[in-house]
C-alpha cells in the first residue's frame, strides 16, 4: 500500500512541475488564437502550479504584514497564467482591451504606480467572478496575469483597496 502512495505522490509532483514550463509562445487567447500581427513582440509565458505557489504566496503576504482577509483570498485561486510581452505596442494594448470588452470583461480598476499602469478586469456571471485579468503596462514591457478562481465582487474590491492603499 505504501508503494502506491509513493507512486501517487511522484506522479502528482511531476504533474505540478510540468505545468511550470516556460514557453516563448503566448498562453492567452487573444495572443495565441487571434492571427494578430504582433510586429516583433517577444512573448514569455508560464502557468503557475498552484499546488506549489499557494504556500509561498501566503508566507510572503504574512511576512509583508498583509491582513488575514487578503491571505484568505489566495485560497480562492484555482489557476494563474502569466504572459510577458517585450516590444509590445500601444496599438496592441488597445486591441487587447477591445478584445476583452467584446468578450464581456468589465474594467474594474486602473491603478498608477511608479509610472506603470495596472488594470484589473473581471468576467462576472451573476454574483460569481470566475476570471480576473490584470495588465501591467510599463514603457516597453507588458505583463498579463490571468487569474481563475471563485471570487465575489467584495473579494475583488478588497484586493484592489489593499493594493491601492500601498
Amino acid at each position: 500500500m505504501k508503494i502506491f502512495k509513493n507512486i501517487f505522490l511522484v506522479i502528482l509532483m511531476i504533474g505540478a512541475l510540468e505545468s511550470c514550463v516556460v514557453s516563448k509562445k503566448p498562453n492567452m487567447d487573444f495572443f495565441s488564437n487571434s492571427g494578430y500581427d504582433f510586429k516583433g513582440a517577444k512573448f514569455t509565458s508560464f502557468n503557475v502550479p498552484m499546488l506549489l505557489a499557494k504556500p509561498y504566496i501566503k508566507k510572503a503576504l504574512k511576512e509583508d504584514g498583509e491582513s488575514e482577509e487578503l491571505i484568505n483570498l489566495v485560497k480562492k485561486i484555482s489557476k494563474i497564467k502569466v504572459l510577458t510581452v517585450e516590444n509590445g505596442s500601444k496599438e496592441m494594448l488597445k486591441d487587447y482591451a477591445r478584445y476583452l470588452n467584446d468578450n464581456h470583461y468589465e474594467d474594474w480598476a486602473t491603478i498608477k504606480h511608479d509610472g506603470d499602469n495596472v488594470n484589473v478586469r473581471v468576467k462576472q456571471t451573476g454574483d460569481a467572478i470566475k476570471n480576473m485579468l490584470i495588465t501591467v503596462n510599463s514603457d516597453k514591457e507588458l505583463v498579463f496575469v490571468d487569474v481563475k478562481g471563485s471570487f465575489t465582487a467584495d473579494d475583488i474590491s478588497r484586493m484592489i483597496s489593499a493594493v491601492s492603499d500601498k
